[in-house]
């Protein structure tokens, strides 16, 4: 299997990282199947691109739920249609296409979901507090 490479994921690590690849393997499956384009078509790539802004900012940090257990929707109601299709058709398919990551995001699910962190843990915050601090 191809590992899939897809925005700037240099922004993200550990476990956001890992929930990125998963989203983008699954975006990937998606059109491949309904666009039948050679590589990504543009409303994928934005797609990717949106989940990867929006992981970036989750005020959950690197504890972040799977998203189908966050008490946080983050989401923008055409962005969350549009990834609610993706993951009901490449859901199943995952495990075909990329096994780990789909078992990986199985036992995410199983993780109890924590309460929303009182002070910002984002991603995004953490990485300007750390160039702030270091002016």
């Amino acid at each position: 299997m191809t590992k899939i490479q897809y925005g700037d994921a240099s922004l993200l690590t550990g476990e956001l990282l890992k929930e990125f690849e998963t989203v983008a393997a699954m975006v990937w499956i998606y059109c491949r199947k309904h666009h039948q384009s050679e590589g990504l078509c543009s409303e994928c790539a934005d797609l990717i691109s949106y989940a990867e802004t929006k992981l970036d900012r989750c005020p959950f940090g690197q504890n972040k739920p799977t998203c189908n257990r966050c008490p946080v929707h983050c989401y923008k109601p055409q962005q969350k249609l549009q990834m609610k299709s993706v993951m009901r058709f490449s859901g199943p398919r995952m495990l075909l296409w990329h096994p780990k990551l789909a078992l990986r995001h199985l036992l995410h699910e199983k993780k109890t979901v924590p309460n929303l962190p009182l002070n910002p843990e984002s991603n995004r915050h953490l990485r300007l507090q750390k160039a702030k601090n270091s002016k």
